[in-house]
């Protein structure tokens, strides 16, 4: 079994950020359907917020213990829904059986030093017609000490984000989001230059930016953002 420690401390800041999980599922729902796979699911908080107790059932892979240790006590204790079920590993530790309907990786991929190679492993695991669903960080340039500390590799474009999709996968989507965001972002990286945003930056960003970005975003064909998120369909039988 891989085992891995998270080397980040954003993870209990983020969970703050409600209205941005409430936005990524608004838009990723309807694609999340029968057996889901989430890696990195962390502490839950993007589960908690993606999982609406439609689906058959929701694998919660991560690789850290301690992490997979308190999403099965989540679980256990009902904070998240009764279809999840935590498992510590990998995807190289799944099951060579083991088929998934939609797989997710929200702002994990780029965690993953060979991403491509991971991706290549994972859509092994997709059912026909499944989804390949990944949202991760936008903008090479905006690579910040931020990044780098919570062990971040990269950040995407539109191009680099689909090169490293395997080949027979259809889009459905590939899009910015969080326009208004990016400009947090950006002063992040160009004047600020922390290594972990404080608690009242989370708050701000999450109850003054997010609501702009949900309105702002579709006016800018999202072509502008903070975040990249795409959808990929495995063909049919």
């Amino acid at each position: 079994m891989n085992e891995h420690r998270y080397p980040g401390g954003e993870l209990e800041l983020f969970a703050q950020a409600t209205r941005w999980k409430a936005y990524v599922a608004r838009v990723l729902r309807r694609h999340l359907r029968g057996d889901v796979l989430e890696v990195g699911a962390g502490l839950g908080a993007t589960t908690a917020a993606l999982c609406d107790r439609s689906q058959e059932t929701w694998v919660c892979l991560e690789p850290d213990p301690d992490l997979a240790r308190r999403l099965a006590e989540r679980i256990a204790g009902g904070d998240l829904p009764a279809c999840c079920r935590a498992v510590q590993g990998s995807v190289a530790d799944l099951p060579p059986d083991a088929r998934f309907d939609a797989i997710a990786y929200i702002d994990v991929l780029e965690h993953i030093e060979s991403d491509g190679e991971e991706l290549a492993r994972v859509v092994r695991h997709l059912r026909p017609g499944g989804r390949l669903i990944v949202l991760a960080p936008a903008h090479p340039c905006l690579y910040s000490p931020f990044d780098a500390a919570i062990g971040h590799f990269r950040r995407y474009t539109r191009r680099s984000l689909a090169r490293v999709v395997p080949a027979g996968l259809a889009e459905v989507t590939l899009r910015y989001l969080d326009s208004a965001g990016l400009v947090a972002s950006a002063g992040n990286r160009l004047v600020l230059r922390r290594a972990l945003p404080a608690r009242a930056d989370i708050a701000v960003w999450d109850r003054l930016l997010v609501p702009l970005s949900r309105v702002v975003d579709p006016l800018l064909g999202f072509r502008v953002g903070r975040s990249l998120v795409g959808v990929w369909r495995a063909a049919d039988a």
